[in-house]
């Protein structure tokens, strides 16, 4: 059973909406509160996809559960009229208020962000805006530190709240050894949308996530298979290596998916477009398989076998990721193009990272999506460039060979030559990125 069931159907709290039952609309979101260094951390998440064992030592909070009298969201959403059938509304005063609850410093266009897994189909979202807008304005000076203790004064949630790090430490428990059977869940942001109706009656086994999820060996930087989305964009370490890694993952789905979906769990979806997969590819990275026997290590490129197939044997699970921690000089970037910037899957999506050294390309990776049955690794195109200049002329000659390489078909997202020309764009918008001057003659 999902949570969003539980929720409605045997506790009766209504407040959470089911709308879409595919993590799109928000309508059903919650917050999820998880024991961190003896503090509660909230995140939004959506419960029409959070099975309950997964709600195992958590504290969840509807819109039930928080201040209902002189709350001030509740106020601005009345005065700016950013309430009107009021489906969707429960799900944006969670979605904010886990911004209040975790955000360092409170800045309206961040808060506005945090809704980005949120629809409204009356108001047009001004109104909304409007009101986080208000919110922010009126609460900033309020939060310091204590963030519990100053939303509690400042009627967003209950004094009961200041007590949830006791209750949660109270019901921790060791976990047991526990074997799986028949199915493996880690965040099931696409296990419950594919295979709802199968996953209601299996008997699954939750994988957990390491404390630290991302870490470094030796030169090289570690994922652990099961750390979210969120935990890589909010990774200072990854932050320092890709400093425009924020703005590439808020192209990958919404707050609450990213807050539940995991890196082990996109790579072994195996979507042609998944957009993990083609960051990874350019990064070169390996993947640690763990099975009952042995352990192994394989490149990520050797992982994709054809469409939906996988290098992975029975009873293996990717236990974590790994590429070599790139110096100052090297060069990343990605590209992705959907119907809608945001919350869309790519029609076609590419990645590059590049190695300059004395005016030649020392070393390149090139990956992309959407033009073949896996996500593919550019081997070709990546081997022409490799010490080569970076010109005009060289890049147009890699994107012939990139072409060479791809075989697009016509789909609902594109015309099989739509995203054949797509890609030699993507593939030009790389160098246009990282040397604008050198590839000025390219530029429209």
């Amino acid at each position: 059973m999902v949570l969003l069931d539980y929720l409605r159907t045997i506790r009766r709290l209504t407040g959470t909406k089911e709308g879409c039952r595919e993590g799109d609309c928000g309508a059903c979101a919650v917050l999820i509160g998880e024991l961190k260094n003896d503090a509660v951390a909230y995140k939004v998440v959506n419960s029409c996809l959070l099975p309950m064992g997964l709600a195992a030592g958590k504290h969840i909070v509807t819109i039930e559960g928080l201040t209902a009298d002189a709350n001030p969201i509740h106020r601005a959403f009345i005065d700016e009229h950013a309430s009107q059938c009021g489906f969707c509304t429960p799900g944006m005063i969670i979605a904010l208020t886990a911004y209040l609850l975790s955000a360092v410093k409170i800045k309206a266009e961040e808060a506005i962000d945090a809704l980005d897994g949120n629809i409204c189909r009356c108001t047009g979202y001004l109104s909304i805006k409007r009101a986080v807008a208000a919110v922010c304005a009126d609460l900033s000076p309020k939060l310091d530190s204590n963030r519990i203790d100053d939303l509690v004064k400042a009627a967003v949630i209950p004094e009961y709240f200041k007590t949830m790090p006791k209750q949660l430490r109270s019901i921790r428990q060791p976990r047991g050894d526990q074997h799986p059977t028949d199915a493996l869940i880690a965040g099931g942001t696409d296990l419950f949308v594919q295979q709802a109706e199968t996953l209601e009656t299996a008997e699954l086994y939750f994988l957990e996530k390491m404390q630290h999820p991302v870490w470094e060996e030796d030169g090289v930087c570690f994922l652990d298979a099961a750390a979210t989305i969120a935990d890589l964009k909010e990774s200072e370490f990854l932050q320092e290596l890709f400093p425009r890694l924020g703005e590439m993952i808020s192209l990958i789905s919404s707050t609450p998916i990213r807050n539940k979906a995991t890196v082990g769990g996109n790579l072994v979806n195996a979507s042609p477009i998944g957009d993990l997969s083609i960051l990874l590819l350019a990064l070169d990275a390996s993947l640690h398989l763990s099975g009952h026997v042995q352990e192994r290590c394989i490149k990520l490129r050797e992982f994709f076998v054809e469409y939906k197939k996988i290098n992975l044997a029975a009873h293996e699970i990717i236990k974590s990721i790994s590429f070599k921690t790139p110096d100052e000089s090297v060069l990343f970037n990605f590209e992705k193009v959907s119907k809608r910037r945001h919350l869309d899957i790519a029609g076609v999506n590419s990645a590059l990272l590049l190695r300059p050294e004395d005016g030649l390309i020392k070393e390149i990776h090139i990956s992309a999506g959407g033009v073949a049955p896996i996500p593919l690794y550019l081997a070709q195109t990546s081997v022409f460039l490799t010490d080569k200049k970076v010109e005009p002329n060289t890049v147009m000659k890699a994107v012939q060979i990139a072409e060479s390489e791809i075989s697009p078909i016509s789909d609902v997202r594109g015309s099989a030559e739509y995203k054949r020309a797509l890609l030699g764009r993507l593939l030009q918008a790389h160098f246009i990125a990282l040397f604008p001057d050198l590839m000025r003659e390219v530029i429209v």
